[in-house]
């Protein structure tokens, strides 16, 4: 494509907005015109020719035949494309037909657009393209704008055309059809201030996915291949792989190959430019579906053999997306539920779907789910997918992200993954990658990712396109690939001052990314003492604590009056807004609830005979403490419940660590059972301690202590590391009483590329320093002699 063609279409077509639409249409709105105008007259330009056969065929099927209804086939015959149009008009003799009656024309252009096949029609609808007519024939601006797009100064035709001058006009192949839509939505998406998210993929950055996915395989591409793209756009994507592998891996001059191309996408607008644009090319343009990626699963059951996609990213999930992958906490989508063994080896249907801020990796995720077995093509499925950052370490272990890079790892389909510059896409400037996945790594891979650190190989624009300031050259996506195919470490080169640059490259297992989430314990120590005090909130139910105050102080005793409380509606619904209170109907309900004040006056009621048995007496020991404190109980025949026990015994208690623990309980192990124990733990019997079991005096006894959830810890330890050793090496020398909560333990995945490629830069020495200073001084002085001078 030349770029001074291409600059000169957009810029016209541009134009045509600010000359014809300004007074029509606030600015945010051109793009509803300019748009399906492109993509009609695009469409109209390639009919144009064959425009007098389908007129006889028309005649020939309504005349000759009788049919009632046309047949469509001999019409896609003629016209070579499967679309059609059967009126008898053409954008041209619209125009050149027109009147001064705006009626007259308006008619005729919906006859026009009524003439187009079905196919053509869903288009026109998705770009409520009528609508448009008709409020542009009712501003009288239809006929500026429709003279506008037949201009004999402007080709968007596939042929080369001679303007009014004598000059040549080149033709508009597909894909430079592909770079003016892209480059009009960007520039619209720009003017409108969209999301940073909702950006379109730079034609280098598709180059070197394509280069990624197909470039391994070479030769061994199927004659008849499956790609697919689940955020697809416009299709460039899509587009640009068919062109690729028929360019630079044809089957020869005696075969060809068949490609065929599936797509969904949400936005109305790009997937009528998406569809408009695979009837162009040839392709099924049934095969484009406009829904939700994540709302349905519209190709279940089918399963392809390449799959290149740049998803939504840092964009939150809409409701009904939330709705149709998941119930409350159930995942009821299999597509983003996933089989993974807990450390025990047990496996476990886990959850797989991300927090709703952010569902980038659910794409992912579903072209996983889509991958072809190498049993039914030889090759299986290759993935390019760009993500932002946090699909490579949000979320902590067991979370729907961890568990998605686990998944993909553990089932060793990760293969390679790029770091891109910062800058490269038009309205984004955060960093990127490209993720590639392979189902049927050749051995050498087996086992093992490649990272690759490209974020700064560029060259800089002499223009900024948006946020976009650089691109890749042909010789960075040849370099990148290069290295992708050698499968070997490269480390990043410096210049004279230390400043890297280049492309620097790694080999890691896949274990190297995996880590032990697990909660490091240690012993609760309280003492415990009876007070007025201390007791006073067990009168108010702990998650009603301060509309329950606020009601005792106002109405005292006397609350404990059904009819009272109820009263109190309006006004402690009042009170909570006024104080910032989130009130459901729910807690509401329980709030006003007579039951609610007499549970817990009947707490507070035990709390005070505790309180004049024991006096203020402070307990050292807890366990002293709740024994006497539940033999009291029982004496008194006072039946509490397991979470009443707590509610008092928290309420006056309180941690210090020079209190004695609180022992849990005491277990008695048969000889049997401890060597079980030891197994399970792979430990001695001396360790157990380690694991929370303290051995007494009494042979086979040990103490159970209670946890403090205030000491409560948690630490990460890499796969390749026992548990036990990382424990006795990095926890127990600053914590002795500490010991491994080993039924926490957590499995999760994260990828840290700065860690990896973190590139060190000396600092200055100080003899560096003191000069600069010294020549700061110098300046500074200088600068006053000239001001005092003055």
């Amino acid at each position: 494509m030349d770029y001074s063609v291409h600059n000169k279409l957009v810029s016209f077509i541009w134009s045509i907005a600010d000359d014809c639409l300004r007074d029509v249409y606030v600015r945010g709105k051109y793009r509803d015109v300019i748009l399906p105008m492109v993509v009609l007259r695009r469409l109209d330009t390639l009919l144009e020719p064959t425009k007098a056969k389908v007129l006889e065929e028309v005649r020939f099927q309504k005349e000759e035949l009788e049919f009632t209804e046309l047949d469509s086939q001999p019409f896609e015959n003629i016209t070579g494309y499967v679309f059609y149009n059967t009126s008898k008009w053409t954008l041209k003799t619209l125009y050149q037909t027109a009147s001064n009656t705006p009626q007259y024309m308006l008619a005729n252009f919906e006859e026009y657009l009524d003439g187009f096949s079905d196919n053509v029609q869903e288009i026109i609808n998705c770009f409520k393209l009528r609508e448009q007519i008709r409020h542009m024939s009712h501003k009288n601006v239809l006929l500026g704008v429709l003279e506008k797009f037949v201009s004999p100064y402007i080709n968007l035709t596939p042929q080369v055309q001679t303007d009014p001058e004598g000059n040549k006009l080149p033709a508009l192949t597909n894909l430079g059809m592909g770079y003016v839509f892209e480059e009009l939505i960007r520039k619209f998406n720009e003017e409108n201030n969209e999301e940073a998210g909702e950006h379109f993929t730079p034609r280098e950055v598709i180059e070197l996915m394509t280069h990624l996915v197909f470039d391994p395989l070479k030769q061994s591409i199927p004659a008849i291949i499956t790609i697919y793209d689940p955020a697809c756009g416009s299709g460039g994507m899509l587009t640009e792989s068919q062109n690729f592998i028929e360019e630079k891996y044809p089957l020869g001059s005696d075969f060809s190959r068949s490609i065929y191309l599936f797509g969904k996408e949400t936005n109305d607008e790009t997937y009528a430019i998406c569809k408009s644009d695979m009837m162009i090319k040839g392709n099924n343009p049934e095969n484009i579906k406009n829904s939700s990626t994540l709302e349905t699963d519209t190709f279940q059951g089918q399963y392809f053999d390449f799959m290149l996609a740049n998803p939504p990213y840092g964009k939150s999930l809409k409701k009904e997306e939330l709705n149709s992958i998941k119930d409350g906490n159930s995942v009821i989508d299999d597509r983003f539920k996933v089989s993974l063994s807990n450390y025990w080896g047990t496996i476990e249907n886990m959850d797989a779907v991300p927090r709703s801020s952010d569902g980038q990796l659910l794409f992912l995720m579903e072209m996983v789910n889509k991958m072809k077995s190498p049993k039914d093509n030889l090759i299986g499925s290759r993935i390019a997918s760009v993500h932002n950052g946090s699909s490579l370490f949000t979320g902590d272990a067991g979370s729907g992200e961890s568990n998605i890079r686990r998944y993909i790892i553990e089932n060793d389909l990760l293969d390679a993954i790029v770091q891109l510059p910062n800058n490269l896409f038009y309205n984004t400037g955060i960093t990127t990658y490209i993720w590639l996945l392979n189902n049927n790594k050749p051995q050498a891979r087996q086992g093992k990712v490649q990272l690759i650190d490209a974020s700064l190989l560029f060259r800089k624009l002499r223009k900024n396109l948006g946020d976009k300031n650089c691109e890749f050259a042909s010789e960075h996506i040849a370099e990148i690939t290069q290295n992708y195919l050698a499968f070997a470490a490269q480390k990043r080169q410096s210049d004279e001052q230390g400043e890297p640059f280049g492309i620097a490259s790694q080999i890691f297992d896949n274990q190297d990314f995996g880590y032990y989430k697990i909660t490091i314990e240690r012993p609760d120590r309280r003492f415990a003492r009876f007070t007025a005090e201390n007791i006073a909130s067990l009168r108010f139910d702990k998650a009603l604590s301060e509309p329950m105050q606020y009601l005792y102080q106002q109405y005292g005793e006397q609350i404990y009056q059904a009819e009272v409380l109820a009263k109190t509606d309006k006004e402690i619904t009042a009170w909570c807004e006024e104080q910032g209170i989130a009130l459901n109907n729910k807690a509401k309900a329980k709030l006003l609830d007579i039951k609610t004040w007499q549970k817990s006056t009947a707490l507070f009621n035990t709390a005070t005979q505790l309180l004049e048995h024991f006096g203020e007496r402070q307990f050292d020991d807890f366990n002293v403490f709740k024994q006497q404190a539940e033999n009291l109980l029982k004496a008194k025949q006072i039946k509490l419940s397991a979470t009443e026990k707590n509610a008092i015994f928290n309420a006056v208690s309180w941690y210090n660590e020079t209190a004695e623990k609180v022992i849990a309980k005491t277990v008695k192990l048969k000889p049997n059972e401890k060597e079980a124990l030891c197994r399970r733990y792979q430990c001695r019997p001396s360790e157990l301690a380690d694991f929370g079991y303290f051995p007494t005096e009494k042979a086979g006894e040990f103490i159970l202590y209670e946890a403090s959830s205030d000491l409560r810890d948690s630490e990460s330890v890499p796969l390749k590391q026992r548990i036990h050793d990382y424990f006795k090496a990095e926890v127990q020398p600053h914590a002795d009483e500490a010991w491994l909560n080993m039924d926490s333990i957590k499995i999760g995945y994260e990828i840290s590329f700065n860690k990896y490629f973190y590139h060190h830069k000396p600092l200055r020495t100080l003899s560096e320093v003191a000069q600069d200073i010294l020549a700061l001084e110098r300046q500074a002085d200088g600068l006053i002699s000239e001001i005092l001078a003055d």
